[in-house]
């Protein structure tokens, strides 16, 4: 069968390679999996469920879970083949953001999973009256549990209601997790995830039955286009969370996956993990950890290694990197990060261990993929995120801007492009841009197209164009490759370049804790706090050390002139549940940690 709507790659599963184990997830430490017939059947029940709490072709469902699992995957498939659309909402957004994204959108139910996901929606509901009831995941009594509403009824008639839905209709309005500024409703069609699943699908390294792990959020729809393609291909899915992965009993070495997504901070995490560990080695183990370490900068995608390098690097891969594999389950074909632009040193450090990554790009807005590094010889180049995804086509707007040579705004065609933001005309307008007659979304992202392996293009993002900052004197300056640069140290934890208006670019620096406490241990330096350490004489000129290592990678007017140690922790949400520094998919909310940190960064530039 030909897949056209989101809910015919369960059907097309059944057809191909039906699972015994197609979604599951960890229910009080056992693995709890529904095969394809379960799903089909669920999802069946539901969508007759809401038929009968009176839901037509068009009506908005709410879906907010604080973690991965099947109820999701079953839901959106029910409501999808009723024609129904699904507003999946991030559940640590606060509750006047619920309540003007349910109002907007007109929300008619809400379902939600376990935490304070269900208080959040009941406090939003007295201000948002289209939405009419709560349905929980989990039980406890706080809102009707959603198998409360299954009911059965007549498949004829369902075949009937989804031979009516059309490729082109709304699917989904995903609100963009946006660092200003109230959300915007991205909407898409079927077609536009289909063809976007359909087209990068054959860019994942799995097989019907590969085990993968699911762990971004499914309201993403970077996460979310994964798990269609996994459907799509046959593989047994684990939904788990990022806190369970780590460790002897977690979940990468117990159900060790062929492959999964990711985002780059948490290869970051991982990697730091591994650094602070080699720090705690001595004598010959420490050598050698750090010498197989050292390796890894010299590592290229299908670089070929001949003689004495060989045999180093086989040495390398015997002692060391073997440790690595097996600590992620011992399988793992490839790991696709993206949602963030991926450090190359990251790319570098786990691809030397056989942990082959490679970086995807794309929006919300285009469902998302348009390029995505392949794990085929040639399909690979590092600081680029991979040639463009069939079917996509992309162009470089170098107008409106200072940019350097080559480079500009991406623009991007296909048909994975939203149909616009909802009921926003005027804010769709703003970012499609008419060429020749033909048009284009504007990215926001600048970048441009290099040569690379065979002549193939492959894409490379240089910044957000948003995100550019002007110094006092004028000259614009990108702050991502700045920072990516600057993590790739273990000593860095996060960074944010500033210098918007002043006469110098400077960064505000969060130490990585637990190596700069192996680091103080090391120099005979008396750990207290994070707090206290951070104004030691020592650690200070350790740091600039730091940066007057990676400043040469950037022109002049780039360079970090001066810095401030953070005792902090950028999050997406805090303990106390208020919104962070991060967005959802942890990229940095600039503005918010400018307000937070005015502070500091005055005394930065009052020096």
């Amino acid at each position: 069968m030909e897949v056209k709507r989101l809910f015919d790659f369960i059907y097309y599963q059944k057809e191909n390679f039906p699972q015994e184990k197609s979604f599951g997830h960890k229910c009080d430490g056992e693995w709890i999996y529904y095969s394809t017939d379960q799903i089909i059947e669920i999802a069946n029940k539901v969508s007759f469920g809401l038929l009968e709490l009176g839901i037509k072709a068009g009506d908005k469902l709410a879906l907010v879970t604080y973690k991965n699992r099947p109820e999701w995957t079953i839901l959106d498939l029910g409501m999808l083949q009723i024609g129904a659309v699904n507003v999946p909402v991030y559940p640590t957004i606060s509750p006047r953001e619920y309540e003007y994204i349910f109002n907007e959108s007109e929300v008619k139910y809400c379902f939600c999973g376990a935490g304070d996901s269900v208080a959040k929606v009941k406090k939003a509901k007295e201000n948002a009256p289209s939405l009419k009831g709560i349905y929980a995941f989990d039980g406890g009594g706080e809102a009707p549990h959603w198998e409360e509403m299954w009911a059965d009824g007549d498949l004829e008639k369902l075949e009937k209601i989804k031979a009516s839905i059309h490729p082109t209709d709304l699917a989904t309005i995903i609100y963009t997790s946006g660092t200003t500024g109230d959300p915007k409703g991205v909407m898409l069609s079927h077609h536009n995830i289909v063809s976007n699943v359909v087209a990068a699908g054959t860019l994942v390294p799995t097989q019907p039955g590969d085990r993968v792990l699911s762990f971004l959020p499914l309201c993403h729809i970077f996460e979310r286009n994964a798990s269609y393609s996994y459907m799509y291909q046959g593989c047994s899915v684990a939904y788990t969370r990022t806190d369970n992965l780590g460790g002897p009993q977690g979940d990468l070495a117990t159900v060790k996956p062929f492959f999964f997504t990711t985002v780059p901070r948490l290869l970051e995490k991982v990697y730091e993990k591994i650094y602070s560990k080699g720090l705690t080695l001595r004598g010959l183990k420490r050598m050698l950890f750090f010498w197989a370490l050292r390796l890894t900068d010299h590592f290229e995608y299908d670089k070929e290694f001949y003689g004495w390098e060989r045999l180093k690097w086989k040495i390398a891969n015997k002692l060391i990197f073997t440790k690595w594999r097996d600590a992620m389950g011992g399988n793992i074909k490839g790991i696709i990060a993206g949602a963030a632009a991926c450090p190359v040193k990251m790319a570098k450090v786990f691809s030397s261990a056989g942990i082959p990554i490679r970086e995807g790009y794309g929006l919300t807005e285009t469902a998302p993929a348009l390029a995505v590094g392949r794990l085929e010889p040639g399909g690979a180049l590092l600081g680029t995120v991979g040639p463009l995804v069939p079917g996509v086509e992309v162009i470089i707007d170098p107008s409106g801007g200072n940019y350097r040579e080559g480079e500009g705004e991406i623009l991007a065609s296909g048909p994975n492009i939203m149909m616009g933001y909802y009921n926003k005309p005027e804010a769709t307008a703003e970012v499609t841009k008419e060429i020749n007659g033909k048009k284009w979304f504007c990215t926001g992202d600048i970048g441009k197209l290099v040569e690379g392996p065979g002549g193939v293009k492959f894409l490379k993002i240089t910044d957000r164009k948003k995100e550019l900052l002007k110094t006092s004197g004028g000259k614009y300056v990108a702050p991502q490759p700045i920072e990516n640069k600057f993590k790739e140290d273990f000593l860095v934890e996060q960074i944010m370049v500033v210098g918007e208006k002043k006469k110098f670019v400077s960064a505000l620096i969060i130490p990585a804790e637990e190596a700069l406490k192996n680091w103080c241990s090391k120099n005979a330096i008396e750990w207290t706090s994070l707090s206290e350490i951070i104004c030691h004489s020592q650690v200070i000129a350790r740091f600039q050390k730091v940066v007057d290592k990676y400043n040469p990678h950037f022109s002049h007017i780039e360079q970090i002139k001066k810095f401030k140690l953070l005792d902090a922790s950028w999050e997406p949400v805090k303990a106390d549940g208020s919104p962070g520094e991060l967005t959802p998919t942890l990229k940095l909310k600039r503005r918010v940690i400018r307000e937070k940190c005015r502070s500091e960064i005055e005394c930065i530039y009052a020096e």
